[in-house]
């Protein structure tokens, strides 16, 4: 969860956009060299601590470690930490430097979240997506077979739709856990449509290109073969 060169900006967007209550990482200090940052996530909005490498040991708040393994399991056994202002803010989620990524997408560096522990051992190699991907699309209603255009967002494993991309609440919000299958649709009198097939519906989409709506299925297979990996991870797990 040591991100290094990491700006106290992009710390605050990895935190908001993937995040939770809890979730925090460490990155050298904007500030001085001796100093490192410690951003943490509460609810919304990101607090940010330092963490003072003296040469000799490491000093955060009234602690002080002799060694990065006794400041490792300090984090491991999720301290509260407070400050001036009053705001106290469990660390619970570190985030470790990688997660897998569509294709489709550039690399990045990110830190995952680790799972309920004692000691760094405890830290895990699975993250939330940071895949994501909104646009316009344009969609087949219900009842009435007609085609409306709108605002599509897709993050981590929820696919939600709004009337146009300034709405603050969507009209539906799809669970992709419940998903079948996502593929090309030739049977629309319409081109670049692809559904996405749901136990009690199948939804019609259409975008305005052949390469958006490849990214589309794309980003949403990827997805979904993640969704069943985790379930068959999860599954080995109880089966042990």
């Amino acid at each position: 969860w040591y991100h290094d060169n990491l700006t106290r900006h992009a710390a605050e967007a990895l935190l908001l956009s993937n995040g939770q209550d809890g979730s925090y990482l460490l990155r050298k200090s904007n500030e001085r060299g001796d100093l490192y940052s410690l951003s943490v996530r509460g609810k919304d909005s990101v607090k940010h601590f330092h963490v003072e490498h003296t040469g000799t040991s490491f000093k955060f708040g009234f602690n002080e470690f002799s060694s990065l393994k006794e400041l490792v399991m300090h984090f491991a056994n999720q301290p509260l930490i407070g400050s001036e202002t009053g705001t106290l803010i469990v660390l619970k989620h570190p985030y470790p430097r990688k997660v897998e990524e569509p294709s489709i997408y550039e690399s990045v560096r990110v830190h995952t979240a680790m799972q309920t522990g004692r000691t760094e051992s405890d830290l895990v190699p699975n993250a939330p997506s940071l895949g994501t991907k909104e646009g316009y699309l344009i969609k087949q209603g219900k009842i009435v077979k007609n085609w409306k255009t709108r605002w599509f967002t897709l993050h981590r494993n929820e696919l939600k739709y709004f009337k146009d991309q300034t709405a603050t609440e969507p009209i539906r919000a799809l669970d992709l856990t419940e998903c079948s299958a996502v593929q090309f649709d030739y049977s629309q009198e319409r081109v670049n449509c692809f559904c996405l097939v749901f136990p009690l519906r199948t939804y019609y989409l259409c975008a305005k290109t052949g390469i958006e709506a490849d990214e589309w299925i794309k980003i949403l297979r990827w997805k979904l073969a993640q969704i069943r990996k985790q379930l068959e991870q999860r599954n080995t797990a109880l089966d042990s």
